[in-house]
């Protein structure tokens, strides 16, 4: 066998089952994470099914109704189902959060990775760059998106996605450069190995489980700033159902003694940020026990 064979064999052995070991086991606690999430996904891809009512069907006469058989979570203050509702805003609640995670991973892997290949001026103009963007806070650049855009999902997802591009981006090269600096890239790049097929047979995959750890903690980030932007009226419209939005629209029932609705929502809220936060660091803590 060639020395070059050798080489890349010892590579795709790294790549491959080391980030395999680092993914298999996230713990107990991990494993109730993944199903509160796993609860949360099928209520958004069933929720036609799941839902007693049509969400958004308004009945002014059935305003603030307690539990009952027709109503298991009561009615808001349009006397619409709050269970329904509560069951298709997950669809909203999860949808911006994955897209701004899928874009922003994207971009920011594929910069740290020509930034740490390439070095030099190329590398430490991308660094200025991201700590630039990284000092701006995400949820004010999504404010400000919608302000000049328009209130709704794309604008926030787009404004939200470039903020979220720096913590991908410095976190990746970290770990890149540390990669990189490893003997059996020296070998490979002796060996006259492309510098792309180096980036993405073998940086890329030894720091896959990096990368899927710190995308799920965005997701949860993403998940509470989209809240908060349909809290304040600039993220998904009414009638949509959103958790973020209706625990803004309960407010006012809040102080009329009706809590339901601002409580439900801010308690799924909670719960899918805290088992999204709790599996991204266990997966973190299983990629740094393998690095």
């Amino acid at each position: 066998m060639s020395t070059t064979a050798a080489v890349r064999r010892i590579g795709a052995r790294k790549a491959g089952p080391r980030t395999a070991r680092r993914t298999r086991s996230v713990g107990m606690s991990g494993w109730v994470a993944v199903a509160a999430l796993g609860l949360v996904v099928c209520f958004a891809v069933l929720a036609p099914l799941l839902a007693p009512h049509d969400p958004n069907v308004v009945d002014l006469s059935g305003a603030y109704q307690g539990s009952s058989g027709t109503h298991p979570l009561g009615t808001d203050a349009s006397g619409r189902d709050l269970l329904s509702r509560l069951v298709h805003g997950s669809r909203t609640a999860l949808i911006g959060p994955f897209l701004v995670v899928m874009i922003s991973t994207l971009l920011g892997t594929i910069l740290a990775l020509a930034a740490v290949w390439f070095g030099g001026w190329f590398d430490q103009m991308v660094v200025r760059v991201v700590d630039a963007v990284f000092a701006f806070p995400g949820l004010l650049l999504a404010i400000l998106a919608t302000a000049l855009f328009g209130s709704g999902l794309k604008a926030a997802t787009a404004a939200l996605s470039l903020a979220y591009v720096p913590y991908i981006a410095r976190i990746v090269r970290s770990a890149a450069l540390r990669e990189r600096s490893l003997p059996y890239i020296a070998a490979l790049r002796v060996q006259g190995v492309h510098g792309l097929r180096i980036a993405l047979r073998h940086i890329l995959p030894n720091v896959g489980g990096l990368i899927v750890a710190n995308a799920t903690l965005a997701f949860g980030f993403a998940l509470m700033d989209f809240a908060g932007l349909s809290f304040i009226g600039l993220g998904v419209q009414p009638p949509t159902s959103d958790w973020g939005a209706m625990v803004g629209s309960g407010m006012a029932g809040v102080l009329q003694q009706h809590p339901q609705e601002a409580l439900f929502a801010s308690a799924l809220i909670v719960i899918t940020v805290g088992a999204v936060n709790v599996l991204g660091d266990r997966l973190t803590e299983r990629w740094e026990a393998r690095s």
